[in-house]
């Protein structure tokens, strides 16, 4: 299988590109120095190229807060990109796999069983609704997709945006003596990029095309991740719990986005592993 992956060296891209070539896989990485996703003419003629049987994408507009004044770029990526590739996957045949994100939840402020597939999705941040326009994008445009919505997502290459991700921060906050304030009152699963492209690797070779909810298992609150951290960090930080409105963000957050991963498992595939196993991997792993 060949297969073409955009933004090779972002968090999730990175992990990709070298499980995938660990066990064999045809994997071409592009960057967003080769492609971007804006320009589907550009698109079609490096993937023309070269001839993919799946394109896996992970460009994303994904800096929740910004989204909010900068709504044509983050629609341009996440909505716009989205229809450009769908386009070039009609004309070629093959299947697209793109990833959306638990923030397509959160209109629900009581809820507190996790979300399926089968749930109707409420955005509630133009971060969110951006996504979810990708979504119906590829529903609308393509028969051959894996669509996976994933969540507080950690992985060793770091962010390409924010330069880190939570748990690099929280050591170097720690590190550096720094008060901590993490927010108490927003739940979700911390998920291993590492564990999630195991899973995609399998999902893959199934087949089976289709939504899935794509998590570690578990739940916690954002504090409660990071004082799990610090414990396996053995850290003793300063760190006190704040609710979403002493933190003020532009863009407002889903109190409650835990993801059920019932697809998956519908086609016979394990539940990824509890999330604090997850981060003890990342953690003793890290350089």
């Amino acid at each position: 299988m060949k297969i073409a992956l955009i933004g090779s060296n972002g968090q999730l891209g990175t992990d990709i590109m070298k499980y995938f070539e660990d066990r064999g896989e045809d994997i071409a990485g592009l960057t967003q120095d080769d492609i971007d996703v804006c320009y589907q003419d550009k698109c079609e003629t490096v993937l023309a190229n070269i001839k993919p049987d799946l394109i896996i994408n992970t460009a994303a507009f994904h800096q929740v807060d910004l989204c909010e004044d900068e709504v044509e770029p983050s629609f341009a990526v996440n909505a716009g990109g989205v229809k450009n590739l769908c386009k070039i996957c009609q004309e070629f045949d093959i299947p697209l796999m793109h990833f959306s994100t638990d923030f397509v939840f959160g209109a629900d402020s009581e809820r507190r069983i996790p979300y399926d597939e089968d749930d109707c999705p409420g955005p509630v941040s133009l971060y969110g609704i951006s996504k979810l326009a990708g979504e119906y994008i590829i529903k609308y445009m393509l028969k051959k997709y894996y669509l996976i919505r994933a969540c507080g997502l950690y992985g060793h290459a770091g962010s390409m945006v924010k330069g880190s991700n939570f748990v690099e921060l929280m050591i170097k906050l720690a590190e550096e003596g720094k008060e901590i304030k993490v927010v108490n009152d927003q739940v979700l699963t911390p998920t291993s990029t590492k564990d999630l492209t195991e899973k995609l690797y399998e999902l893959i070779y199934t087949g089976k095309y289709g939504l899935y909810h794509m998590t570690n298992t578990g739940e916690c609150s954002w504090y409660d991740f990071a004082l799990e951290i610090f414990k396996l960090a053995e850290l003793s930080p300063d760190i006190s719990p704040i609710t979403s409105a002493e933190l003020a963000a532009k863009a407002k957050r889903p109190a409650y986005s835990v993801l059920d991963n019932k697809n998956l498992r519908a086609l016979g595939l394990k539940d990824l592993r509890p999330w604090k196993e997850a981060l003890k991997d990342y953690i003793d792993s890290r350089p």
